[in-house]
């Protein structure tokens, strides 16, 4: 039986910190765990931009390292940059991966997809030996749900089915949609943003959506993430996890 135990650590910054700076400072946190020869998954997100950035800074200063990113649009950065990256398939083992999230816990519980990436997300964290994942003081919750809709990548076909019968599960789902035509995600599939109010059993909820035909993967994050840097006003805030048998 395991017990998770969260350590929680300030590095004061001083002065008081926009939500820009607040981002920015838990993404240069989260880089200083790289290290030479390293496969880092690179996730998506206006705040995991900012590592991004500060990657292809280390790279351009001679830092030898792979990336594997968890969109288009974070390829098209790190291609900018000239950041050398490789796919999934070639290398099925990463040793870190820096990502965002909507929504944190206390049990560091995540909710993500407002980027409508989660699929190759959770792929690539599953895979991945460590999950560093970083947001501003904002992003921090009570219970999931509370503040943010849960996204569902459902296939194009029968999406409305798919629909009403997440409802059944208790929610009310909006297929979403950019300048009144539908989204449509990287892997050419359609969101469903599920509001559920507050969840109060994140692990039960994601096996039943997952268990709906037409559904191929939701934005809740169980026990994925292993560190969580918060940028806050008054300063970073880390919090951890630890596996300790009783």
């Amino acid at each position: 039986m395991y017990k998770f135990l969260y350590s929680l650590l300030y590095y004061p910054v001083g002065g008081p910190v926009e939500q820009e700076e607040m981002k920015k400072q838990a993404a240069e946190k989260a880089v200083q765990y790289i290290e030479d020869g390293m496969v880092i998954g690179l996730g998506t997100g206006s705040t995991v931009e900012f590592a991004v950035k500060k990657i292809g800074e280390m790279v351009k200063g001679g830092l030898k390292i792979t990336g594997i990113p968890t969109s288009l649009k974070t390829k098209r950065l790190a291609t900018e940059l000239k950041i050398p990256l490789i796919d999934l398939d070639d290398h099925t083992t990463i040793d870190i991966t820096i990502d965002g999230a909507d929504e944190v816990d206390s049990n560091l519980n995540l909710i993500k997809g407002g980027g409508g990436a989660l699929t190759r997300e959770k792929i690539i964290a599953f895979h991945s030996k460590k999950v560093i994942i970083i947001v501003d003081e904002t992003k921090i919750v009570k219970g999931l749900g509370c503040d943010s809709f849960l996204p569902v990548e459902v296939t194009k076909f029968g999406w409305s089915a798919t629909k009403k019968a997440l409802e059944g599960l208790g929610c009310t789902g909006e297929l979403r949609k950019i300048m009144d035509e539908a989204f449509i995600t990287d892997n050419q599939n359609y969101i469903i943003d599920c509001d559920f109010g507050k969840i109060t059993d994140a692990e039960a909820l994601e096996k039943e959506i997952n268990n709906i035909p037409g559904v191929l993967e939701n934005g809740l994050f169980i026990g994925l993430a292993d560190e969580v840097i918060v940028g806050s006003k008054q300063g970073m805030m880390t919090l951890e996890r630890q596996d300790i048998v009783q």
